[in-house]
């Protein structure tokens, strides 16, 4: 994608918005710098872009934190007026998930800890568009591979125990799960042939399908707009050492 989304610097798990016009993108100036580092840096974190006239302008950084305090966020999903983001912050022991509200200023505020059981382990997430059902990767017992994808369905407004998407998934890393607006395509990212690449799965009649390869290799986090262009991280390698991330879209005919 061109400038200003991409830069010198690396761009990650970009999320967009289903109409296309709105962009969140993950952005650190050194990818390989130390977590204190970014932490520190005063420019790591999330990104908005909006879209006008076929132009994305410049970002505006996400602010979910008060300005005394630190926080490191990233792994963003939104959903309606809601704000999922995975967080090391202030006043909390390791990562966590927050939820945060937008405002009728265009802010995001109201941030406070999601109330996901801790047995569950969730990993980053999406949640289907009529709010049903989460989707989430996790390392969590019982499943086939290092990751697997796992769903939870809400029950009365609460998240019941999770279940293994047990087609989708290998003894590989299966992750970072995506969904179409209406439910029927599940996009994820698999190590394939010792690199990620992005799958999708169809669900027919309720179930789920075996996955297809769909881009490959060094290929991941995908996010499927409406139109059904597809977003996704292409990660840069020399060496073992990862010098950049970039993001690219590779639009549906």
């Amino acid at each position: 994608m061109p400038h200003p989304i991409n830069t010198t610097g690396a761009e990650d798990s970009g999320f967009i918005m289903p109409d296309g016009d709105t962009f969140y993108v993950w952005f650190t100036p050194d990818p390989n710098a130390p977590l204190s580092e970014q932490l520190d840096d005063g420019v790591t974190g999330i990104y908005e872009y909006i879209l006008v006239d076929g132009e994305w302008q410049s970002p505006e950084r996400v602010w979910l934190q008060n300005p005394d305090k630190q926080a490191l966020d990233g792994c963003e999903f939104v959903h309606d007026c809601i704000m999922w983001f995975c967080t090391a912050r202030t006043g909390y022991t390791g990562l966590h998930w927050f939820t945060a509200e937008c405002t009728d200023e265009g802010k995001w505020g109201n941030w406070q800890i999601a109330d996901f059981p801790p047995e569950y382990e969730v990993g980053e997430l999406h949640i289907t568009a009529d709010g049903q059902e989460l989707y989430f990767h996790s390392s969590r017992a019982g499943g086939k591979g290092q990751y697997d994808i796992w769903v939870s369905k809400n029950g009365n407004g609460q998240w019941l125990p999770p279940e293994n998407v047990e087609i989708v998934n290998s003894p590989e890393i299966d992750g970072w799960p995506s969904l179409t607006q209406d439910g029927n395509e599940l996009w994820f990212t698999r190590f394939y042939q010792g690199s990620p690449a992005i799958f999708r799965s169809q669900r027919i009649d309720g179930e789920w399908q075996e996955p297809e390869l769909i881009v490959s290799q060094f290929a991941g986090e995908s996010s499927v707009d409406n139109e059904g262009n597809i977003y996704f991280t292409h990660h840069f390698y020399k060496d073992g050492m990862m010098l950049e991330a970039d993001i690219y879209v590779i639009y549906k005919k």
